[in-house]
């Protein structure tokens, strides 16, 4: 499984492929959703990934914002337009795609907005943490670090000679 260093877990690009493999497999061998949602920032990856390695054509996106830096959050999770609308999910088997399900505020919000108007959702995550308000359907690897992500672990790339900010995870 993927290393650690000073409390942190580290996913390269290449242990992100052998999570995508061991994921997809495992929804596979149990859903066959009709459409992939992907929460953005986070989940755009995990959800084009899961899309290619399942076969599944159908993946759109959701933007939700919550974490505004490192360990920092909104009160509470905002989804930011244009979210799908409620009809183009109608009658669907939607799996909900994140990249971690960390308090699991983002992934209770999502799977409300869909509640209503999908047949079922069921959610995947590469990482849980024990302390989410929600258990995803399915996760590669259970922890309680903080997760390098490989997109996410670097500054803001900026024009030459103009200050970097962070980028959160």
């Amino acid at each position: 499984m993927s290393p650690t260093s000073n409390e942190r877990e580290i996913l390269s690009y290449e242990l992100f492929g052998d999570a995508i493999k061991e994921l997809a497999q495992e929804i596979v061998d149990d859903y066959k959703p009709d459409l992939i949602l992907s929460i953005a920032r986070g989940g755009l990856l995990i959800g084009g990934a899961l899309g290619y390695a399942m076969g599944v054509k159908n993946v759109s996106v959701i933007n939700v914002e919550f974490y505004t830096g490192i360990g920092e959050t909104l009160e509470a999770p905002v989804m930011l337009p244009p979210t799908p609308e409620a009809v183009d999910l109608s009658g669907m088997k939607v799996l909900i795609a994140d990249d971690v399900a960390d308090s699991g505020k983002t992934l209770e919000l999502v799977q409300q907005y869909c509640a209503e108007t999908v047949v079922e959702s069921r959610t995947a995550v590469i990482y849980h943490k024990s302390r989410s308000i929600i258990t995803p359907d399915y996760a590669w690897k259970k922890t309680d670090q903080w997760i390098d992500f490989p997109w996410s672990d670097f500054p803001v790339i900026t024009p030459t000679g103009t200050p970097a900010g962070g980028n959160a995870s």
